[in-house]
């Protein structure tokens, strides 16, 4: 069991070494996704070690990519990320301290809806460097 998780990890930190940028951002929104709706899973079942653990990590996720924003660079958009990110860990906390699962539904589903734009654009050809 032990070489598998080794062969995971190796795997993990390969496809992480050969991603651009915006791949890498799809990667994270995919690990935030996933963190939440774990989350989600866990509260349903009364699992609280579960979900203590995934709340941690998708607070992790989002403080990570709200910390690589460039808001001198990144204008408005960056700007709305900014307070979308800081709503997004809000509503996290919110929903542990309440026990409530809608603002962890609500936060998965514009996740969702980040990633999928996040993809789009990660998908479309570099254009060829004019010389």
């Amino acid at each position: 069991m032990v070489h598998a998780s080794r062969a995971a990890q190796h795997y993990v930190q390969t496809q992480v070494r050969s991603s651009s940028p915006l791949e890498l951002v799809v990667m994270l929104y995919d690990g935030a996704i996933r963190s939440v709706t774990t989350a989600l899973d866990a509260m349903a079942r009364g699992d609280i070690r579960t979900r203590r653990d995934a709340i941690s990590k998708a607070l992790a996720i989002v403080g990570e990519l709200q910390g690589t924003l460039n808001m001198e660079r990144g204008g408005e958009i960056a700007e709305r990320l900014d307070a979308l990110y800081t709503w997004m860990t809000d509503s996290i906390v919110e929903a542990t301290v309440k026990q409530d699962p809608k603002p962890l539904e609500d936060v998965r589903r514009i996740l969702d809806v980040l990633r999928d734009g996040w993809q789009q654009i990660a998908a479309r050809p570099v254009p060829e460097p004019v010389a």
